[in-house]
């Protein structure tokens, strides 16, 4: 079984407006931050890309852009809506690719869904050997306040031809967040299609993250809160981590 093919469930709705509304917020970050510090025509990473949300955007920048994602749903997606991009099915925790890239990026929280610390490890120093010497890293998490505020609760989106419906809860003692996930589409014959989805993400604590990436041989290693870089909507909570190989 793929390491994350229980994602392929609900990657028809994802691709519908979750990673286009934060990716929309967060472009602004990363045309103040980011972009400028890159080459003209840069190579570029996109690490657990989903349905190729940023891919494309990253495209319409003129870079040339790899996409890796664990769930071959969210793949034939993102080959969909950023067809100049190369998109690899692999595991963020154990993929290996030449040190070729000028940056990396992982956005949307994807990185909290890695949910063991050694794991997450792994996954820095993978991006870490993919990087050319002075590459950037630059990513998002979730943290505790994010956590602590959003993750209760339920909240519905109900369209003509389809229907979400999410479930969170957050256990602060073993800092794991849950989201059940039920959607609904309408077939073409007219009858209704159900799948569920349960979604994980962990929450790690900033110093942690600051010393695996030290780990893994980065260096210029920052946190900044998303509210700081501008970024409005989706920004409490979310910290973007930068480091430089």
């Amino acid at each position: 079984m793929d390491p994350y093919s229980a994602y392929d469930s609900f990657a028809w709705y994802y691709r519908r407006g979750w990673g286009d509304d934060y990716h929309r917020n967060a472009r602004p970050v990363f045309e103040t931050h980011v972009f400028p510090r890159l080459p003209k025509h840069a190579k570029v990473l996109d690490l657990c890309c989903g349905s190729g949300d940023f891919s494309a955007q990253l495209v319409e920048c003129g870079y040339c852009v790899t996409g890796v994602e664990g769930s071959s749903r969210m793949l034939d997606y993102a080959r969909q809506k950023a067809p100049g991009a190369t998109f690899l099915h692999r595991d963020a925790r154990c993929f290996d690719l030449p040190p070729e890239f000028d940056a990396a990026f992982s956005t949307f929280d994807s990185l909290n869904h890695i949910l063991e610390l050694p794991e997450l490890s792994s996954a820095f120093a993978n991006v870490f050997r993919a990087l050319k010497q002075g590459g950037l890293f630059v990513f998002d998490l979730n943290m505790e306040e994010n956590f602590q505020s959003y993750w209760h609760g339920a909240w519905a989106n109900v369209q003509d031809a389809e229907v979400g419906i999410t479930r969170g809860s957050y256990d602060s003692n073993a800092q794991l967040a849950r989201a059940d996930i039920t959607v609904f589409g309408l077939e073409p014959d007219g009858s209704w299609s159900r799948a569920d989805t349960a979604v994980f993400e962990r929450c790690y604590a900033e110093e942690d993250i600051l010393s695996s990436l030290s780990a893994a041989g980065f260096s210029d290693v920052t946190a900044h809160q998303a509210w700081e870089l501008g970024m409005k909507d989706l920004a409490i909570g979310r910290t973007f981590f930068f480091a430089t190989k």
